[in-house]
């Protein structure tokens, strides 16, 4: 077990910063993934906490993906059980009913690009980096959902050719592509971070009813998989515990009174 923290778990103002920290390309192993599986629990739990971001440490990756030395000398075994408790922990990632946004202060190939598919949003650095899902190159595919959340946000062309190639992409494209939500120009990392963050903030109390924010977020994640008349169901179920919400007994209030709403998360 290594004696450093790989991922550090820090809260600004109802935001919970996730730092993935391994120079120099903060790439994961099984015990990073394990102090990621924990931050992303910690964070639900957090009463504090309204927003989750994830981003690297360093000026020039936020995540290389999966440790290849580390994947050279294991069992296959080993892989298996690695690949499938990567996927339970970006699972867990994006069944959080907190909006989570990565923030790309770097290079974000391989399973780095698979994290940030598993959160909600991603804002890239400009010109800081590049993306893309090159496994092919190693003989092996994508195998912490990024054959399935490629697709799902490109389709299945598009994402056959990007994995097939092997292709590498600069954030403009990956913007393209429908992958980024918008790019911000920053000094440094520690800059875009601010910027991320002042945007994060939008989705906090007062300014957003969290609880709706949450439950959108739910909605779409899970409603996107289940057939039409059942994600309906589910629409309505969710909207219904919104309804009994004294946020949006606030907001409805502020609506007709012609004022602010003051949401305080309840």
């Amino acid at each position: 077990m290594p004696d450093k923290e790989l991922v550090h778990y820090d809260v600004r103002d109802k935001i919970a910063v996730l730092t993935l920290d391994d120079p120099p390309a903060n790439t994961y192993t099984h015990e990073m993934m394990r102090d990621l599986d924990g931050a992303i629990v910690q964070a639900r739990f957090d009463e504090r906490v309204e927003v989750i971001v994830i981003i690297g440490a360093g000026e020039k990756f936020f995540c290389a993906g999966a440790d290849i030395g580390m994947l050279n000398k294991v069992t296959p075994s080993f892989k298996y059980c690695f690949c499938l408790h990567a996927n339970e922990t970006l699972n867990r990632l994006e069944h959080t009913p907190k909006l989570v946004i990565a923030a790309l202060n770097g290079h974000t190939v391989g399973g780095g690009l698979e994290i940030a598919l598993a959160a909600d949003m991603r804002i890239a650095r400009k010109d800081a980096g590049k993306c893309g899902l090159p496994e092919v190159t190693l003989g092996v595919l994508p195998g912490t959902g990024g054959t399935q959340r490629l697709v799902r946000n490109v389709g299945k062309a598009k994402a056959i050719e990007l994995m097939t190639t092997g292709q590498v992409f600069d954030f403009g494209e990956a913007e393209r592509l429908g992958l980024l939500n918008q790019i911000v120009e920053a000094d440094s990392r520690d800059d875009f971070l601010e910027k991320v963050l002042e945007y994060a903030s939008q989705f906090t109390t007062p300014n957003k009813a969290v609880k709706a924010v949450g439950l959108i977020k739910r909605s779409v994640q899970t409603g996107s998989e289940l057939p039409f008349e059942m994600a309906l169901t589910l629409e309505r179920e969710l909207q219904q515990q919104l309804f009994a919400s004294q946020d949006a007994k606030e907001g409805l209030a502020a609506y007709v009174e012609k004022r602010k709403p003051e949401f305080k998360g309840r």
